[in-house]
């Protein structure tokens, strides 16, 4: 078997087996051809296995465009007749292995709906593809609520409690810092554990700011007193609004002031005439998952992260 890059000669085979292929893979061929053209999907980042000169399979990974290396599995495809899994398998373990030392290995996100354990097609589609990626090392597990705010849920009120203000990048590495001791979100333990707090706020704010969302919508948040209770760090992918990140320092928790951070976000976007802000949190983040459903956004899928252990 060999292993190889994609060529733009694959493009339409790729294309063909994306097509056929959609149960739990995220692209579309509509996106598949958007992405290439927006610099989200890159031949070089398409990995494919041949015997004899025949595709046996592919893996679709995706990246920011000003990346140097992807970020996340979009897809695995399989033409052949046997078991998937060992070629799955080492396709993610190439490119893992070519992975420069000291880069944030890749994930696997799999965007599912909320009922997908009822779908034998999900099911099915899920199980060899999660197997292989376990198999390659991708023990982690993180399943994520994925929830969406639309004009027609209606506006939360805004904070009467809290003031925003711009902050330069190194106060929000600071906040960062501080609103990540405790914190429920799976991701950022794991990046704290793997480079340190410091280290790990700093990569977390280089990837907003590669987003397409503005950075001079970041905020930090005050009390009347002008204490510092938080921030909020409204962004945008390729799909549209993100809520992005948003906390509240150790010392303040507990008042929900969650609430008025999700809020201002909520409005910056709606005063920007936004149909849908999308936002994600992990099912362990009950007070997290709380706030959305009391301001007013509503749960519709759920997305499952894989990932290498910290080391």
């Amino acid at each position: 078997m060999n292993i190889r890059t994609a060529a733009e000669a694959d493009l339409g085979t790729l294309a063909a087996l994306i097509e056929q292929q959609q149960s739990v893979n995220i692209a579309t061929v509509e996106r598949f051809h958007d992405y290439l053209a927006r610099g989200y999907f890159r031949t070089d980042w398409m990995w494919i296995a041949e015997e004899d000169g025949e595709i046996l399979a592919a893996a679709v990974w995706w990246g920011m465009p000003a990346d140097d290396h992807p970020y996340s599995i979009e897809g695995l495809y399989y033409t052949g007749d046997g078991d998937p899994v060992p070629v799955w398998t080492e396709l993610i373990k190439h490119v893992v292995a070519i992975r420069p030392a000291g880069v944030e290995k890749p994930e696997y996100h799999f965007f599912l709906d909320s009922d997908w354990q009822d779908q034998p097609e999900a099911v099915a589609g899920l199980e060899p593809r999660a197997k292989a990626a376990e198999a390659a090392g991708m023990t982690e597990l993180t399943d994520r609520l994925r929830y969406e705010w639309k004009p027609e849920y209606g506006l939360p009120a805004r904070s009467t409690r809290l003031r925003f203000e711009p902050a330069d990048d190194e106060a929000f590495v600071d906040v960062f810092m501080q609103v990540s001791q405790g914190s429920l979100d799976a991701h950022t333990a794991r990046e704290i554990a793997r480079v340190g707090a410091e280290a790990a706020a700093r990569e977390e704010l280089e990837l907003y700011k590669s987003m397409p969302g503005d950075r001079g919508w970041w905020r930090l948040a005050y009390d009347d007193a002008g204490k510092l209770i938080g921030f909020a760090i409204p962004s945008a992918n390729a799909g549209g609004p993100v809520v992005g990140y948003l906390g509240v320092l150790p010392e303040h928790r507990g008042h929900r002031y969650i609430d008025d951070l999700l809020a201002e976000i909520t409005h910056l976007f709606a005063e920007q005439d936004a149909q849908r802000i999308a936002a994600d949190t992990d099912f362990g983040n009950v007070p997290m998952a709380k706030s959305f459903e009391r301001q007013g956004y509503r749960n519709f899928a759920v997305r499952r992260v894989l990932s290498f252990p910290a080391v």
